[in-house]
Formats: C-alpha cells, structure tokens, sequence
C-alpha cells in the first residue's frame, strides 16, 4: 500500500490544475491538533477558517519536490483529482526524535492552508515511513459552504511594506511577526527589522532574486517585552508564546502554538513566516514550510536570520556535526534524507552528483586542495559521521561563512522561482 502512494504521487504531481477551474482567490485555513509519542501519531481536526487573501502560485499548486516530513494533498471529489498538495515539517516531528518522545505522550497545535475551493474536496495527510516513503494517516472531507467555517479576521494590524516588488499573487512573500514588542516598543519592531531585510537582499541568491521578493511587517504587540526562559524562571504575556528551551536546547526559541502564529499572519499575504523575538538572549529556529524565528538583538542576528532562513523556505539541513542536540537518529543510516543539501551517499545520483567535477574525490577529503570545491565532505547533520556536507563550509555550518553551496543556492532559488512563474 505504501508503494502504490509513492508511485501515484510521482504520477499525479506531474499534473497541474487550472487554477480558476478549482479555487477562489482566498485561503482556506485547517487548524487541528497533532498528538502523540514516538511510536504513534494522532491527528484531530480543530477548525477551518477563511482568509481574506491567497499569496501561493496560482500556476504551480501541485509541488513535486520531495521535501518535507509530511506532505499533504487537497483532491477533488466529483472528478478525483488531486488538485493541490504540499510538502511541510513539523515541530511535533522533531519532537518525536527526542528523549521525552519514548516516556510521555504530547500534543501541538498544528495548521494547513491552501487556495479557497470551489467544490467538496477531501484534505489527505501522509507521513514518512522508516524508509522515507509517504504513507496516508489522515483524511477529511471538506465542504466549502460549510457554515462553520469561520470568517472573521483575528488580528487587523497595520502592514508595513518592507521591501515590495509587485502583485502578491505573483512574488515570493514573506511576513515578519513581531514576538514581545509591547505597544511602545512596536517601532523599534520595525527598525529591528530593516538591517535584516537589507543583508538578505544583498546576500546570494536573494540578491539575484530581489524582484520576486515582496517582504511585509505585522505591527502588533504584546503585552510584555522579550520571551519565555524557563530555566530562569521568566514566564512573558506575548503574542504568540515562543519560549526558549524548546525541547531543553538553550538556544530553541520556539513555540507549540502554531494557530497563534497563523492568526497574527492572517491579515498579510504569505508565503513564508518569519517572526522577530524582541531579546538579546541569542536563539532562534526553523522548521519547513512552517515558520522562522530569530532573536533580535544578539549581534549574530543577521546572520542567524539567513541561515534559519535556509531552514523554513528551503528545507535546508544543518550543516554542522559537533554541536548537543535533543534529536536521536535524526538521519538515520542507509536512507537518503529529503533535504538537499547533504546525503548518506544512498541515494546520491537525486543529489548534486552531477555537479562535483571528477577530479573531486567521493568522499571528499578536508584537504586544503578541496576547501573551495564542491564535494562530499563527511559530517553533517549533527551527527560527524555517515552524513555528507556539499562544502566544507557554508553558512548552513557556520555562521561566519556568509554564503550558500551550490545545492543550497539551486534549492532556493527553485523555491521562490515557482511562486513567480
């Protein structure tokens, strides 16, 4: 059974929808909760809420490239066609990687949203098996004249455009969130905001890519500056509830209440979430196709915005092989991972092996000779072994390496390219 949905979605996706034939202009939000341990995953539906705007492509709604731990599909009822799907990470996914994981059972709160449909639909969602194959482990039929499908807008805040290029239904848009600015504070939001946009649009390949950007603001604010610290006993009244300590790592900057996050988003279009932490405590984080985050005001922050960047738009892994982590066998040995940018050699050909030039030896040793080459450098992946990096560097490794690898530079710019087409 697992084979045969591997095999009908590289058929199926190789079909695109015309998007006035399925689709209103608006979003159709479906909240629901995520729950679970490491063994087991449960989903309950929560609520289904429409927006005022629909920010995706409206020419490339069926997404074939392989990433995400969970992919989701929106299939028509009379005809059977699948008319939209995604693929999307998860903090609840990561969560099931941890320690905590095998001794308690957990639940977050967790959100799909695609363009407003026509007719009755059903929503499907697939999670990867131990071998990396999606598999069905939930399914809703969706009625769009549904008269419990709320419509009332949570937040209208004002809209700053940050940096805009045009019609949001054809750019690549991504929405700051403002985290623990207090009503006083809410300028310095923006001014916080700025130097990030400006290091980005002068950082590879945004920079080629400025045109397809449009970068918008959410003025709201929160009753209390800053963020959760739990180990230091600071509790905040914020927005959204980020915290650090997420999953006991220091630097997490994280929340599990994604309808919050999604609620304060609701006003702007979007296709990217990125919300601001208003700290000097270094941390942030990232997950694909779900949000961003990054604290302010430690002096990294421009860089740490890039890089978490790389994580949320791209679904880029880490880098990097020597620092403590919560997961357990992130990447497990003899499965390719989805993520593009490194590989256990599996199943490398799907990888960038045919860009390395054939004097580059696989693996690649850490040679000074190798240092400025593309290649298959082992560790990566938080792990120092079985993993392989494209460079010896980048700044998916160090945050001093102000630039991305090639794979990187391709998966980005694949990304936003498809929501401009």
């Amino acid at each position: 059974m697992k084979l045969f949905i591997y095999v009908m979605f590289t058929s199926l996706l190789l079909c695109q929808t015309n998007f006035e034939d399925y689709f209103e202009p608006k979003t159709l939000r479906f909240d629901y909760l995520h729950c679970g341990d490491k063994q087991k995953s449960l989903y309950f539906f929560d609520k289904m809420i429409e927006e005022d705007f629909w920010s995706g492509s409206r020419k490339n709604l069926i997404v074939d490239t392989g990433y995400g731990d969970y992919f989701f599909t929106i299939t028509d009822s009379a005809s059977n066609k699948i008319i939209y799907s995604r693929g999307y990470s998860t903090l609840f996914f990561e969560w099931q990687t941890t320690a905590d994981a095998g001794k308690i059972s957990k639940a977050m709160r967790e959100s799909l949203v695609f363009p407003y449909p026509k007719k009755k639909c059903y929503l499907d969602i697939y999670e990867r098996d131990s071998l990396n194959n999606f598999y069905s482990v939930f399914k809703q039929k969706i009625d769009p004249s549904d008269y419990f499908i709320e419509k009332q807008q949570r937040f209208k805040p004002e809209i700053v455009k940050l940096h805009y290029s045009g019609d949001y239904s054809k750019k690549y848009d991504i929405v700051f969130l403002p985290e623990g600015y207090t009503e006083t504070e809410i300028d310095k939001f923006i001014k916080d905001s700025e130097p990030l946009v400006e290091y980005l649009l002068d950082f590879e390949p945004f920079k080629e890519l400025s045109d397809k950007i449009n970068i918008w603001a959410v003025k709201a604010y929160s009753k209390n500056t800053g963020a959760d610290i739990p180990k230091d006993s600071i509790w905040k009244e914020t927005l959204m509830d980020f915290t650090y300590y997420t999953f006991n790592s220091e630097r997490y900057l994280m929340t599990e209440n994604f309808h919050k996050v999604r609620d304060l988003a609701s006003g702007v279009p979007y296709d990217n979430i990125y919300v601001i932490v208003n700290s000097d405590k270094y941390g942030g984080g990232a997950i694909y196709n779900f949000y961003s985050v990054l604290a302010a005001g430690n002096p990294k922050s421009k860089q740490v915005f890039v890089h978490e960047l790389g994580h949320g738009l791209a679904g880029l892994a880490d880098e990097y092989y020597d620092s403590q982590v919560s997961y357990e066998d992130f990447f497990k040995p003899g499965i390719e991972p989805w993520q593009p940018n490194i590989t256990t050699l599996t199943d490398f050909s799907k990888k960038w092996e045919n860009s390395i030039e054939e004097c580059i030896p696989v693996p690649t040793p850490a040679d000074d000779k190798y240092l400025n080459k593309l290649g298959v450098f082992e560790g990566g992946g938080y792990v120092p072994n079985g993993v392989y990096r494209p460079t010896n560097n980048s700044i998916m490794k160090e945050l001093k390496a102000e630039y991305f690898n090639l794979p990187s530079i391709t998966a980005i710019k694949n990304i936003i390219k498809s929501y401009s087409e």
